[in-house]
């Protein structure tokens, strides 16, 4: 079906997987526009209740294909356009995707790579992952969603850090500062990522959902306009069928069974 991207199902887990290896997973036009049909895919497949996101090959992505335009196209290209048509929509689908992305993240992942990475809920990287915010060494300052993931992420000062100077940073230092959530030898990499992702595609999916949504309202509003989103999604909660089944097991003493309802 695609030949940029990879589409598998399987224990209600959608596994999208960038499908260029031979350039370290760089972003073209054609893997925009199959990504995000993937995405899309994903979403409105009741059956997956969890996506995860991985690079094919070498790495996760070494960000915007730059090979695949010429010396005078890069001259005249409209960045900001461009932006418009490839990344801006793909952020802000993966943001309000009401299911939780987990973003598996080895080998390079810089410039709009780790934009993408950053815009996944949760992100798990092999030891040997290597991290840079490259765009100012191109001249250009950083895109990809990059300036509202960043520092809500990492903090100003250190996203200021990152950005001004484009060094890169390995996975220790990544969860030092908060940027991944996980590390994991390579050695046991894809097992552990398969795990956690699993787990996910196995908890209450409304609950997650809410969660995601609720999160990110969190920067924009007060006190008073979460505590009311809080209501609001605990009134939807608290009417699932995974809601019960968690109380039910709870008295029982067992382990819950959720069916994402």
């Amino acid at each position: 079906m695609y030949e940029t991207v990879l589409f598998e199902k399987a224990n209600q887990l959608a596994t999208v997987t960038l499908n260029r290896p031979e350039v370290f997973n760089a972003f073209n036009l054609q893997m925009h526009e199959e990504l995000f049909d993937a995405l899309n895919r994903a979403a409105e497949d009741a059956d997956v209740r969890c996506i995860l996101l991985r690079g094919n090959g070498p790495g996760f992505s070494s960000g915007a294909d730059l090979k695949s335009v010429s010396a005078e196209d890069v001259a005249s290209l409209d960045h900001g356009a461009y932006l418009q048509r490839t990344y801006n929509r793909l952020l802000l689908r993966m943001a309000e995707l009401e299911k939780p992305i987990v973003g598996a993240l080895h080998g390079p992942v810089f410039g709009a790579g780790l934009g993408v990475a950053l815009a996944c809920d949760l992100r798990i990287t092999a030891a040997s992952t290597t991290f840079s915010m490259a765009f100012v060494k191109i001249g250009l300052m950083p895109d990809a969603g990059s300036h509202f993931f960043l520092p809500r992420i990492v903090g100003l000062s250190r996203a200021m850090e990152l950005a001004m100077f484009g060094d890169s940073i390995g996975a220790e230092e990544a969860l030092r500062i908060g940027l991944v959530n996980r590390v994991v030898a390579d050695s046991e990499f894809a097992g552990e990522t398969q795990r956690y992702a699993e787990r996910l595609a196995q908890s209450p999916t409304t609950a997650l959902g809410l969660i995601k949504r609720t999160m990110y309202k969190s920067f924009e509003n007060d006190l008073a306009t979460m505590l009311e989103a809080e209501a609001a999604g605990q009134t939807i909660c608290g009417k699932t069928a995974d809601h019960r089944e968690g109380v039910t097991a709870f008295f029982e003493k067992r382990k819950p069974n959720f069916v994402g309802k």
